[in-house]
């Protein structure tokens, strides 16, 4: 299948175009970057050997035509303008935040501007959520934060008060995309922790609130890391069970799924495990001295995160293997 990648010189932009590079059925034919058109791909990916001597081009509507798939890694706010001009037949999947949200009032609040509209949300883990986006044409792919979070609510429903759900989660750099900014450098980063849109501001709670049905209170925080993210997720018990009950929950959710392991109790999940993978890793536990559920998530942001997530959404509507060109194995520690 002839694929299209619109706004390829970011970070999940990289990551998308190492991804097409192993997959057997898509082929990567137009690649835009607006403000790279012209340069060599891997002079902005070095690690992109695969696309020696080719180069970002600009966006032109009619170098679409023939594209039966098209990824947009755009900015927040932009997709909708490009979609217009792409043809009507494509599938597409975008993996910024313009068409996951189903309020329109959320988006005008979180992000600003028009609602451009709503989309198959796609995350193909939660209930019922695989066969909408088998029949769908258009998928927005979720947001980092939300995909490790939501995956860290949706099996503890039965079992949690959804008014009340506390999340803290770390990420790596590369959750806040590759325009140079001076709290993202080295000297500012390393060996540092530090909480950001704090206090209930970050733009993912409405899509987590919204995949889940929950109440969210939730503080991201910035690691010293390029990439991965761990979640912890606490909520009330509505009624009473031992970690024994709540991990056979999730195990049971997930027993079906490629990407979601639900870890041995005991063994925690690790950012490092799943880096350069689509995988989740998920712990959970019982804080009996405060009656909650208490979750662990971790998630490649930029793999099950942005990328990953987005080769598996477009295997799904393109009728292949959840699986196809997706490593499975991490590159551990």
């Amino acid at each position: 299948m002839r694929v299209g990648v619109i706004g390829a010189s970011g970070y999940a932009g990289g990551e998308l175009l190492r991804l097409l590079a192993l997959h057997p059925e898509f082929e990567p034919s137009v690649i835009t970057a607006h403000s790279n058109a012209g340069e060599l791909i891997n002079s902005v990916h070095p690690h992109l050997t695969s696309y020696a001597q080719r180069s970002f081009s600009s966006f032109d509507a009619k170098a679409f035509a023939d594209c039966e798939l098209v990824f947009l890694a755009l900015p927040h706010g932009e997709s909708a303008a490009v979609i217009a001009q792409l043809p009507k037949e494509a599938k597409i999947i975008d993996l910024g935040a313009d068409y996951r949200l189903k309020s329109a009032n959320s988006w005008t609040k979180y992000y600003g501007g028009l609602h451009a509209g709503t989309w198959t949300y796609g995350l193909p883990e939660l209930p019922g959520a695989l066969t909408e986006i088998a029949k769908s044409h258009r998928v927005a792919n979720p947001g980092c934060y939300a995909t490790s979070i939501a995956l860290g609510i949706s099996p503890a429903k039965d079992f949690i008060d959804l008014g009340d759900v506390v999340v803290v989660a770390a990420s790596g750099t590369t959750g806040a995309g590759r325009s140079a900014k001076i709290n993202l450098i080295a000297s500012e980063v390393m060996g540092s922790l530090t909480s950001y849109k704090f206090g209930g501001v970050h733009q993912h709670t409405p899509e987590i609130e919204e995949a889940t049905g929950a109440t969210l209170s939730f503080t991201p925080i910035l690691a010293p890391m390029p990439r991965g993210i761990l979640s912890t997720v606490t909520a009330k018990l509505t009624k009473k069970i031992d970690t024994q009950t709540l991990h056979d929950a999730f195990t049971q959710a997930y027993k079906d799924s490629y990407f979601v392991s639900v870890l041995p109790l005991g063994q925690m999940p690790k950012t490092s495990a799943v880096t350069g993978t689509n995988n989740a890793q998920l712990q959970v536990a019982i804080d009996e001295h405060t009656n909650r559920a208490v979750i662990s998530v971790a998630i490649d942001n930029l793999g099950k995160g942005a990328a990953g997530q987005a080769i598996q959404n477009a295997n799904i509507i393109c009728g292949f293997d959840q699986k196809m060109g997706l490593i499975l194995d991490g590159l551990g520690s």
